[in-house]
């Protein structure tokens, strides 16, 4: 074989880098990272329509999202929690009764990261009734969960597999507040922990209070913060919160009165002082609303939250100043009842359950003001509640 001459070279390193440009400007050989997928986890209610954990994959890029399928068969997973380390999905499960006892279960499952389906790996009690949202702490090591029904909250231990060991927390809520039919007893709604691990935030439906408490995580031990809560209006019905990505500010949004509160935190005491509280619903709108999740974009300049009722999305710019929000928008969800929505972790792209109509519908975001423009795309789950993302490969 002869030597390839100066210009013969040339010629070939040409060639090469030109195919090299076809590949990463998105070419038939393009591996699919490059085009920055990721798995859709939709947790839902069980029943005629939906048999457990759904799955798709949306496309980073153009933002094409492929029909669901079923990635796991287990009753009424409503909320999910994904740890993208290890590969694993965790789904509270809304069921009455859990080995004989009046208690929900948390279940644990492994993630194929080549197909998105799911294996289970393990299942344990909520400690109480209703368990509807769980978090992973910063480790990864402890699940958080609230339990509606019980008004209580708990944490679980992830062992190094995934599957999850018995109760290692519990703390009981008890009170009430000023709204008869919903706030007679305590009605735990969620759990967050902030950035730094040290500190729990349970928003409480029935008390109108975001409990704080101290989170121990080498143990997973709660105990009462020196500023035990901060309180929401009488009747707000805090049920979801979020922590800015880059600044130390909480959004809760509450679900009785249509309004968004925002906090100031102090990260070293965990106290919560009140900026603002804005409405989620136009000024005109008359009929019955109930606000569910709240999400921060991951640019820390705009905040989402969900109103069921009014069934759309309400968009707020964040103040570089102080965290405090300013109305943008509201954009219909193309569907019944928007129980939950999520931001995929690029930023691009919102994507939102309408758990009445049975369907998830795709919103591309502009980066400068946060608007959504809906993409047309408009797919069928049964009772969809929870969505959650994983990269793909």
């Amino acid at each position: 074989m002869k030597t390839m001459n100066g210009v013969n070279l040339i010629i070939g390193c040409v060639a090469v880098f030109c195919l090299l440009a076809t590949v990463a400007q998105g070419g038939e050989a393009a591996p699919q990272s490059d085009r920055g997928g990721y798995w859709v986890f939709a947790g839902t209610y069980t029943g005629g329509r939906s048999k457990g954990i759904y799955v798709s994959r949306l496309d980073g890029i153009s933002g094409k999202l492929a029909p669901f399928e079923l990635a796991a068969e287990t009753a009424n997973p409503t909320f999910l929690a994904v740890d993208s380390g290890r590969n694993l999905l965790f789904a509270a499960n809304e069921i009455g009764d859990f080995e004989g006892k009046s208690a929900g279960a948390i279940s644990s499952f492994k993630i194929n990261q080549r197909t998105g389906q799911l294996a289970f790996l393990s299942q344990k009690s909520s400690v109480g009734s209703g368990p509807c949202h769980l978090t992973l702490d910063r480790t990864g090591n402890f699940i958080l969960l609230a339990n509606y029904g019980g008004g209580s909250v708990a944490v679980l231990p992830v062992q190094k597999e995934g599957q999850l060991g018995e109760s290692v927390a519990f703390i009981q809520h008890a009170g009430s507040s000023v709204n008869a039919q919903r706030q007679g007893a305590a009605h735990a709604h969620s759990i967050n922990v902030t950035p730094d691990n040290r500190f729990a935030l349970a928003a409480d439906l029935g008390l109108d209070k975001v409990l704080i408490y101290r989170f121990q995580a080498k143990t997973g031990a709660l105990s009462d913060n020196e500023t035990p809560f901060a309180s929401l209006k009488a009747g707000a019905g805090p049920r979801h919160l979020a922590i800015h990505p880059k600044r130390d500010v909480v959004y809760v949004i509450n679900e009785l009165n249509s309004t968004l509160t925002v906090f100031s935190l102090d990260p070293k005491q965990g106290s919560l002082r009140e900026l603002q509280t804005v409405s989620t619903l136009p000024m005109a709108f008359q009929g019955v609303n109930y606000p569910a999740e709240v999400q921060v974009h991951p640019s820390g300049k705009f905040v989402y939250g969900s109103n069921r009722g009014h069934d759309s999305l309400a968009v707020f710019a964040v103040s570089p100043r102080d965290g405090t929000l300013e109305f943008v928008e509201h954009q219909s969800t193309r569907g019944k009842f928007p129980r939950n929505f999520a931001i995929d972790p690029s930023g691009k792209f919102l994507l939102a359950a309408n758990q009445n109509t049975h369907n998830i519908t795709v919103y591309r975001i502009d980066p400068e003001s946060g608007r959504l423009t809906f993409t047309g795309q408009d797919l069928p789950v049964g009772s969809p509640v929870c969505i959650r993302f994983l990269k793909a490969p």
